[in-house]
Parts: structure tokens; C-alpha cells; sequence
């Protein structure tokens, strides 16, 4: 190669294709369909050796007496046919797959097994051979090996520099092709760039020769006469007819890729046969090495359609929460018709299940429905007249058809019946849907198992709140997650707090923060905790794995099994996938939005559920890190320490707070008793009081602590402009959390405004970190649920009705027949009844009704049977769950304690174990003093600041991908349902962004392309 000239040696790279075009023509050749591109490969092997014959035959009649030239052409040929060799694995796939040789068929099957390991071989080997060619090659041209040592600094300098602009730009050509294919913009910022990399570089060194030539015909000059003469000429032409047969044949042999099928965020090893590249020639790699298949004549692969089970519970929603859910789904009944459909990516039932619909009435045989339940009725009637309405073994169910075919199936759960409580509703749904509904066609033994691993797998649960609304674009962003990773279990969605107040404004901030940072930490280093259900879709697969949806099902036995189990439902349903090797993600560009707790009260009580079983599941993984590091590849090692770090630091956070108050100009031991004796006389008193009155307390000393906390933070800014400088402990956290936060929030434009909700943040720190988990930890004994226990608040609920009085002697049913008599609802009162065996269909279907009956009885009996009121159970339960109480906050707090006396005890011996760093001002000159750091805070706020730019790093990279998965998803879905407003908030400014993002993400690719061609 260096004995020829530059336009050959940039030519010529386009004939590795030689290799894979007739590698094509055999697979072609052996398809058993009738394929669409068996001549354009025949056509391109013909031109890419037609290429090869003209440089040939150009350098051999040149001087056919030079034998040392026609070596190197020949090292030049031949090597560039073996570097083609590289793609073979692509084809070779599908000519052992239609090969009738059954040791082909196990070769490539083991080489699959292998993959990584040949390649890294193969990568290690083609090191060897290239180190030993060049060392070959030095004194084989007779040259001294002290004429590299020679080069001088600027010589080495160019190299150098030539070499790393080779390495990064072949490095972002890769990257961005990759994110080009992932976005969906195969054609036009994946192919057409690669295609004109290399005319672009042919053409600029061959432009000029032409017009120098054009000038030598005008005017033709004594040293133009000898450089245009007419060997070279005919040289000329000879080499421009190679070139354009070598790039014809590399076009024609990847034309397939203008028809190939590409989902959204397809994942690499679906892209791309090799993981790795070859910068040398970036674009021939990265055109070759995409993945090869059988283009069939006459359409595309019909693509799977996904059914979607939408699972809401219910039980004190108010009429407007209400009034969110069933427009969120009649949304997606508008953007995936049943009647009609207008794509076949996936259909969907939804499912409410009330819980604890009925009461009973003075008077009446008959349970009635409460008042939270006619609330529903009222708003199904409102938008839905056209219902059926049927007794169940568990109460009722009203079954409602949208407007555009789908169906609401409303189940009222009756707690005389059947088990109560959120957890149990989930079970229920679990098991109706996957145990019953997806079974129930399968009963054919012989076909049952290949059929039900695909429905498993195509099939998803949407867990939704009873308040939770959501655009069609939240849910087919997730689906998107499930469908293209397989090993994926479930995947949430980013969850909005609405609501207004002070206490929602706190909960806004803190989830911004949660899903900025820490969610997609997890999500990128290892996999995602707690993926809540309010908007998570789960894989049908991975629910009815092993441990998972049976062990979901255990009933409570022990103290801990409450508060593991009933009081964190989603995050230990997420504890048991993780387990069992389910990776669960998050995905950010999915929005929806749920009701908040807006009264301080209520916001105690809900965290006073999530405190202690977050910290039950937490512990439950990391005792379990070898088997769950083992068997789940998305959590290693190294992301079990990071969540241990983040459990002790949750751990000892109300020691942490209570040391804030060391900042103030006193002694070290008055410090200590200010700073104690408050959180000690609210934890006597927790264990002494009610919870409400624990409550009103700690609001306000919430009060008290937001006035210390505001002047905490107004002194640590005071004390960096009176010492001149921010390395002290409180001046570094003040200062990394705020540009942390407001670069995080910059990059998160669309929720900037929550930036500013971090000022009441900051002052309820204590008491969110400190009296919030005294709070948990003291009352972690009481498994009520805490919210939504009281009725709801006047003007919330529905107008109540006056027309329609019922009767106490009327049974439920009778009032829903009160209730749609003018509304011409259908009415089912019974499995059976009214059912005439007609037909094979009406018989089909009361056999069908009759089973499913029978399965609710076996499913009551076996794991939802109401749970018998036993006193004297209860009466050790509660006993149970106190000593259990006082066990963990024993251990609790006596670690926090611990944590305050090591600070303590170094800040009185600060002169003996402080930490010297020279004192920096702000311009960032030394002073001559220094600065002294007890231990325990440097090591503070080292750990913290690692897990803070771990987090942010991550974020960074999360985003960039989740960039690139919404503009996929813009380019994919139809245009009528693109540009909805309902569906998308500002369509035409985000399709704008999108069409700028394309034309970057061209103009890159090409620029780097053309770069490490040139180079």
C-alpha cells in the first residue's frame, strides 16, 4: 500500500466487498423463498472483479518489467480480498440455515455460542499479524530501525495527531451511524452518507488532476507536456474506471439495506453482525457488517401483534380522579380502534377493579354499593350509556365498550367475598388475566407449550393507580422497551405529582430529582428497583415465572411479611423479578401523571409506608447479592455496593441532619445537645402519642427546622464570602448540589420551572430526612394503608342525584338498572340466564361463562378467600410487629447515635485527626492557611460526590438515548396520529427538533466518514 498512489489506496478499500457479494449470491442462491436481489449481488461480484482486473491490468502494463511493483500489487489485491472475509458470518447464518448439512447447521450454531469469544480472538490474533507485517516490513525494505528512533518531535507530533483524529472520528462515525439505524433514519443518515463518503473523497483528490488536465489542453506548458502525458492519461482513465467498478459493486451489494426492516431502538447485535469496527474503512465496516436477510418478493414480515391488559385499582378515588383514568382510556381507544384498525403493533382490554365496592344497608338482605362506587357508575354513564352489567362470585362487573370497540371491564369487589386491599386486586388480576385469559385457548396439551411462551412474551400488563392519567405515546414508548429487550420484565414510566400546595410542590421537586437522577442511574448502571404501579407495564413472562406470581400470592404469616409484603406491593413485585434475572427499566419520555397528597398528614402517612419497605427490599437484595449477581446480568457487584452506599447514607441521614446545627460559632458539646434533643424528645414521644398527634408535632417542628435550615444555608454562603474560599464540607455540598441541580434541570427543558421548587426543598430537608423517619421508623408496627381513608372532600365527588331515590330493599343490580334506564344499557343478570341454546356460538358461550366461574371459585378458595377475623391472630401480629418495631429501631437509631459520637468525639480532637487541605480563595490562589476536614466528613463528602457524578454521568447518556428512542418514534408512527395534539404537546415544534436532529446527524456521519477516508 504505500508504494501506490493515494486515490488508489482510498479506492481500493471499496473492494472488501468482493467476498460478501459472492457469499450474497450463494445465500441467494440456497433461499428457499423467491428473493428480490439475487441480480443486483450478481451484478456487483461481476463489477467489484471487473474493478480488480482494471487495477491489475493498470499497474502491471504500466511497467511490466517492474516485479517489485507487481508484488505490491498483489499484497494490495490479495490483501484486500482477505480483509473481506471479515462479514462472512452474516451469510453464512443463512446458507447453513437452508443447508440440508447438518455439520453446518451445528458449526454455526456454536459459533453463535462463542460469538464474543471468536471475535475477541480473532481481534487479538489481527494485532499480532499487523505488529508482525510491520515489523516484517522495515527490513525487508532494507531499512534501519534507527530511522524511526530519528523522527523528529514535530514529525511525531503530525502522527500522532493523524492518528487520533483516525480513531475519534472513526469512533463517532460508528456511534452515530448506530444512533442513525436506532432512530430509524436507515436511508437517509445511515446509507446515502456511507455511500458518499467515498465519492467525496475520490473527489477530492480526483477534481483537481481534472482540472489541472483541462488547463493543460487550453494551455499546455513544458512540465504539463511530461505530466500529461499519455501513459498517464490512459492511467488516468484506467484508474477512474476501477474505482467507479469497485464503489458500483459496494452500492449493489448492500442495496438490500434501503429495504431493510429496522423497529425502534433496534438493539445492536439485531444491527449489526460484529459488535466492533474496523476504522480503517468505517464506512465499508459499518455497511457490511449490518445484518443480512432474505428479502422476500412481494411484502414485509408481518410483525406481532402485543395484547395489552390495562389493570387500574380503585377504592377512594373522588369523581375527577375518576374522570382521569377513563379518559386516559379513552385515549388509547381513539389512538388503537378496535373497529377498524389502522395498525396491528398491538390491541388492549382494560380492567378496574374496585376494591371494597359494597356496604351494607339497614334493612337489606342485599349488599348495596358505596358511595365511591355509584361515584364511577355516575361517570361511566356520562360518557358510556352502551354497558352490560353481570353478577360475578366475587360481586360484580359491568363490562362497557368504548366508542371504538375496546372494552372497560369494571369488576366491584365485594370484601364478604373475597380478599380485600391492593396488593390482593393484583393477584386477582394476575391470575384471571395470565392464569385464565391467556390460557384459555390453549388447552390443546400438544401445541400448549411453544404457543404459550410466544403469548407470554407478547403479552403485557399496564399497572395503573385509579388516578392516573396518560397520552397513548407513555404506553407505546414502554411497550417499545419489552418488545425489543427480551430479557426485560417491566419498565416505568416518569411520574408527575398534581395536585397544589406547599406539601405538592415539596413532592414535585423531590420526584424530579428521583427520576432525573437516581432512577436513571439504576436504569444505566444496573437495573431499576421499584418500578411503581401507578404506571408500570409488566411482561406477562416474567410474572408467571418461577417465585415470582406464586410467591407474590403468599398471604402474610410473619411481623416482617407485612411490611415487606402489604405495605410496598410494586417494589417487592419488582424485588422478586430482579431475582429471578428480569431486568426492569425506566424510561423517561413516558409522562404520566397522578394525584399527589396535598395535606402534610397524608403525605406522613403514605411515606410511612414506602420508608420501612423500601428498606425491608433493599436489604432482602443486597443479602442475596452473589445468587442475584449471578443470575441477573444487569446487577453486578459493583451496583449492589452502590446501593448499599445509598442504604447506609438513607440509614444514617437523621444523624447527618441533626450536625448541622455544629456550624454555628459555640462550642462542639452545647452543639451537640441543640442538635439532639430535639429529635429526641419527638422519638419519646413518638412511642408515647397517637399517630395524628405525632403528626401535628412534627409539623411544627417541620416549621421550626425550615427557619434553622434557611439560616444553615444562608450561613454556609456567609462563611464562603467571609473566608474566601469553598473548600469546607458544607460550602462543597451546597455548591455541587446547585450546579448539579440546574445543569440537570437545563437539560430537562420542558421541566425547568421545578428547578425552583428546590428552594422549599432545601428548608424541609429535616423534616423529610430527619422527623419523616422517626415518624416511619416509630410507627412501623401500623399496616393501615394511611391514605385515602377518609371520605372525599366536598366538591371533589359528584353532584349527588335527586331524581333516582333507591330503595334499601333493592339489591345492587336493581339500582344499575335504575341507573341506565335511559341510557339503553344491556343488561346481564347471571351467568346463565336469558342464554338460549340457539346455536353453537350461544352454547360456546355459556360453557365459556360457566368455566370462567368456576375458575373465580377455585381462585377464591385457593388464594383469595377472605381472611377469617381472628382476635386473637390479630392480638399477636400486633405484638409481633412491635417487637419487630423496636428490634429495627433499636438497631436504628443506635447506629445513628454511633454516627454522632464518632463526628462529635473527631470535632473536639479536630487539632489531632483533622484532614489539612490548603486554603484556596476564590480566584483559585493559594492563602498560606489551610483548611482542617475531620475524617468522618471528607469521607462524607467524597462518597457523596462520587455518587452524585455517577448519577450525573448517567443521566447525561440516559438522555442522549432517550433522545434518540422519541425521534425513532416520531419518524415511525403514522402522520394523523403524529401531529394530534392530544397525543403530543407541541407536534410541530418537536417534529421541527426532529427534522434539525436529522440533518446533525447526517452531516456528522458524512464529515467523519469522509474524515477517516482521507486520513
Amino acid at each position: 500500500m504505500p508504494h501506490l498512489d493515494i486515490v488508489t489506496n482510498v479506492t481500493i478499500l471499496n473492494g472488501v466487498a468482493i467476498v460478501s457479494a459472492l457469499l450474497q449470491v450463494i445465500a441467494q442462491c440456497t433461499a428457499k423463498e423467491r428473493n428480490r436481489f439475487i441480480i443486483p449481488c450478481i451484478a456487483a461480484f461481476v463489477l467489484l472483479l471487473l474493478g480488480y482486473v482494471l487495477f491489475l491490468v493498470l499497474y502491471i502494463t504500466k511497467n511490466p518489467t517492474d516485479t517489485k511493483m507487481a508484488m505490491w500489487v498483489g499484497l494490495a489485491a490479495g490483501g484486500s480480498i482477505l480483509v473481506s472475509f471479515n462479514w462472512w458470518e452474516s451469510y453464512f447464518r443463512l446458507i447453513s440455515k437452508n443447508s440440508s448439512s447438518v455439520f453446518l447447521k451445528s458449526l454455526c450454531k456454536d459459533m453463535t455460542t462463542c460469538q464474543n469469544v471468536l471475535h475477541i480472538i480473532s481481534s487479538l490474533l489481527r494485532i499480532a499479524v499487523t505488529a508482525a507485517v510491520l515489523g516484517a516490513y522495515v527490513p525487508l525494505s532494507k531499512m534501519d530501525w534507527k530511522i524511526l528512533k530519528s523522527v523528529s518531535s514535530f514529525e511525531r507530533r503530525v502522527i500522532v495527531i493523524t492518528v487520533g483524529v483516525q480513531l475519534i472520528a472513526s469512533a463517532l462515525c460508528h456511534w452515530f451511524a448506530l444512533a442513525a439505524c436506532k432512530m430509524h433514519a436507515l436511508r437517509r443518515c445511515f446509507i446515502l452518507p456511507l455511500y458518499l463518503a467515498s465519492l467525496a473523497v475520490m473527489a477530492l483528490f480526483v477534481i483537481p488532476v481534472i482540472v489541472y488536465y483541462q488547463d493543460y489542453r487550453k494551455n499546455p506548458t513544458k512540465d504539463a507536456i511530461t505530466n500529461f502525458s499519455s501513459n498517464k492519461v490512459e492511467y488516468f482513465n484506467y484508474l477512474i474506471r476501477s474505482s467507479l467498478s469497485w464503489w458500483l459493486g459496494l452500492v449493489l451489494v448492500t442495496i438490500h439495506l434501503w429495504h431493510l426492516n429496522v423497529n425502534r431502538i433496534q438493539r445492536t447485535q439485531d444491527l449489526f453482525m460484529r459488535r466492533l469496527y474496523e476504522g480503517a474503512f468505517i464506512e465499508q465496516s459499518l455497511l457490511l457488517n449490518t445484518r443480512f436477510d432474505i428479502q422476500i418478493k412481494g411484502g414485509k414480515k408481518q410483525e406481532e401483534t402485543a395484547m395489552i391488559y390495562l389493570c387500574a385499582t380503585m377504592w377512594h378515588e373522588t369523581y375527577d380522579e375518576m374522570m382521569k383514568i377513563l379518559i386516559s382510556m379513552f385515549r388509547l381507544d381513539r389512538h388503537r380502534p378496535k373497529t377498524e384498525p389502522k395498525s396491528k403493533d398491538f390491541t388492549f382490554e382494560a380492567h378496574i377493579y374496585f376494591d371494597d365496592a359494597f356496604e351494607h344497608v339497614e334493612g337489606s338482605e342485599e349488599s348495596h354499593l358505596n358511595s365511591y362506587a355509584k361515584n364511577l357508575v355516575e361517570v361511566i354513564i356520562e360518557n358510556i350509556p352502551d354497558q352490560q352489567i353481570i353478577r360475578t362470585s366475587y360481586g360484580g362487573r359491568l363490562v362497557i365498550t368504548m366508542p371504538l370497540g375496546n372494552n372497560i371491564i369494571v369488576h366491584f369487589k365485594d370484601k364478604e367475598l373475597i380478599r380485600h386491599k391492593k396488593r390482593w386486586s393484583q393477584i386477582m388480576y394476575l391470575y384471571y388475566l395470565l392464569g385464565w385469559k391467556l390460557m384459555k385457548n390453549k388447552r390443546n396439551r400438544r401445541n400448549l407449550f411453544l404457543l404459550h411462551q410466544k403469548e407470554k412474551h407478547n403479552t403485557y400488563l399496564l399497572a395503573l393507580d385509579g388516578d392516573t392519567d396518560f397520552q397513548p405515546t407513555s404506553v407505546m414508548l414502554l411497550i417499545d422497551r419489552l418488545k425489543m429487550y427480551p430479557r426485560v420484565g417491566a419498565a416505568c414510566g416518569r411520574i408527575h405529582p398534581t395536585g397544589s400546595g406547599p406539601t405538592v410542590w415539596f413532592q414535585k421537586f423531590e420526584y424530579a430529582v428521583s427520576h432525573w437522577l437516581q432512577k436513571t442511574a439504576e436504569h444505566v448502571i444496573g437495573c431499576v428497583l421499584c418500578s411503581p404501579g401507578c404506571f408500570s407495564l409488566f411482561r406477562a413472562a416474567a410474572l408467571m415465572d418461577d417465585n415470582v406470581m406464586k410467591r407474590y400470592a403468599t398471604k402474610s404469616t410473619e411481623a416482617s411479611h407485612y411490611i415487606q409484603y402489604d405495605q410496598g406491593e410494586d417494589r417487592w413485585l419488582c424485588t422478586l423479578l430482579l431475582k429471578q434475572g428480569w431486568r426492569v427499566e425506566y424510561n423517561a419520555a413516558s409522562d404520566a401523571y397522578t394525584n399527589a397528597p396535598e395535606d402534610f398528614k397524608e403525605l406522613y402517612n403514605q411515606r410511612r409506608r414506602w420508608g420501612p419497605s423500601t428498606l425491608a427490599n433493599v436489604v432482602d437484595l443486597l443479602g442475596d447479592t452473589n445468587v442475584i449477581s449471578n443470575r441477573n446480568k444487569s446487577m453486578s457487584k459493583l451496583f449492589m455496593f452502590y446501593q448499599l452506599f445509598g442504604i447506609i447514607s438513607a440509614i444514617l441521614a437523621p444523624a447527618t441532619i441533626c450536625s448541622l446545627t455544629f456550624i454555628f460559632n459555640i462550642g462542639s458539646d452545647v452543639a451537640l445537645v441543640i442538635s439532639v434533643i430535639p429529635p429526641i424528645v419527638f422519638l419519646i414521644l413518638c412511642f408515647k402519642l397517637k399517630s395524628d398527634t405525632q403528626i401535628t408535632i412534627a409539623g411544627i417542628l417541620s416549621i421550626i427546622y425550615a427557619f434553622l435550615m434557611l439560616v444553615v444555608t444562608l450561613s454556609i454562603i456567609g462563611a464562603m464570602i467571609k473566608q474566601q474560599t469553598i473548600l469546607t464540607p458544607s460550602s462543597m455540598f451546597v455548591i455541587v448540589m446547585a450546579i448539579i441541580y440546574i445543569i440537570t434541570a437545563i437539560i430537562h427543558p420542558q421541566e425547568f420551572q421545578l428547578v425552583f421548587y428546590g428552594v422549599l426543598y432545601i428548608v424541609c430537608i429535616p423534616s423529610a430526612y430527619l422527623l419523616l423517619t422517626i415518624y416511619s421508623m416509630v410507627n412501623m408496627n401500623n399496616v393501615s394503608w394511611g391514605t385515602r381513608e377518609s371520605k372525599p372532600a366536598a366538591g371533589a365527588a359528584t353532584p349527588v342525584t335527586t331524581t333516582r331515590q333507591t330503595t334499601v330493599e333493592k339489591d345492587w343490580v336493581t339500582e344499575l338498572q335504575e341507573l341506565s334506564m335511559n341510557h339503553d344499557m344491556r343488561l346481564q343478570e347471571g351467568w346463565l340466564d336469558e342464554v338460549k341454546y340457539r346455536d353453537e356460538f350461544t352454547l360456546t358461550l355459556c360453557i365459556f361463562l360457566q368455566e370462567e366461574e368456576e375458575f373465580f371459585v377455585e381462585l377464591q378458595e385457593k388464594y383469595l378467600k377472605p381472611l377469617p377475623d381472628d382476635k386473637k391472630r390479630q392480638k399477636t401480629i400486633a405484638s409481633d410487629l412491635k417487637n419487630l418495631r423496636n428490634k429495627v429501631n433499636f438497631a436504628f437509631f443506635m447506629l445513628n447515635a454511633l454516627w454522632l459520637v464518632a463526628t462529635f468525639t473527631l470535632q473536639l480532637n479536630s487539632s489531632t485527626f483533622s484532614i489539612k487541605i490548603p486554603k484556596i480563595d476564590i480566584n483559585l490562589h493559594g492563602t498560606g492557611e489551610d483548611v482542617q476536614i475531620e475524617p468522618i466528613g471528607f469521607m462524607f463528602i467524597l462518597g457523596f460526590a462520587t455518587s452524585v457524578v455517577v448519577q450525573f454521568l448517567a443521566m447525561i447518556y440516559y438522555r442522549i438515548c432517550t433522545m434518540i428512542h422519541y425521534v425513532a418514534f416520531l419518524d415511525t408512527e403514522p402522520r394523523q396520529q403524529k401531529l394530534k395534539e392530544q397525543d403530543l404537546h407541541q407536534a410541530g415544534q418537536r417534529v421541527s427538533t426532529t427534522y434539525l436532529l436529522r440533518m446533525l446527524l447526517t452531516a456528522v456521519t458524512t464529515a467523519a466518514s469522509a474524515s477517516i477516508s482521507a486520513t
